[in-house]
């Protein structure tokens, strides 16, 4: 478990260090504001969707701590290519892994998402940890601005 534990924090790490779309797009058709103020962690989310209604792409910007940026990076590379069905379910999971540890049964495969699992160990980071989600769900449903629980 220890070695699982350490892979996971790479993973992580890597994406804090290095987010994956990460900058503002030139053109996007949807577009969500995050704000965490226990962390200061601020996040601007845009996602473009195509005629077929999938997620085309994910960009975002903002500040933040190690598992708000990394979990953005994460999001954007995950959502892509979902419909909004899709990417709600996901939305979902996410959700119940951030706060219980646990994806409910016949939820969406996590892949690589699942390096959040211990986050729900420490209740300070789950904000950070769903802040992203939060922002792709409140971009989605043309609310603009997340709240996180």
């Amino acid at each position: 478990m220890s070695d699982l534990r350490e892979l996971y924090q790479q993973v992580i790490v890597d994406h804090a260090r290095r987010p994956r779309n990460r900058g503002r797009p030139d053109t996007f058709t949807h577009e969500g504001h995050g704000h965490n103020p226990l962390c200061g962690d601020k996040l601007v989310l845009w996602l473009a969707l195509g005629p077929d209604g999938r997620i085309a792409a994910a960009r975002f910007e903002g500040e933040g701590c190690a598992i708000s940026t990394s979990s953005a990076s994460l999001l954007t590379e995950a959502v892509t290519g979902m419909s909004q069905p899709e990417a709600e379910a996901l939305f979902q999971a996410v959700h119940a892994l951030v706060t219980t540890g646990e994806v409910p049964d016949g939820g969406p495969d996590l892949g690589k998402l699942e390096v959040f699992a211990g986050v729900h160990e420490f209740p300070a980071r789950v904000k950070c940890a769903s802040l992203a989600w939060h922002t792709m769900h409140a971009a989605l449903a043309g609310q603009g601005v997340a709240q996180t629980e």
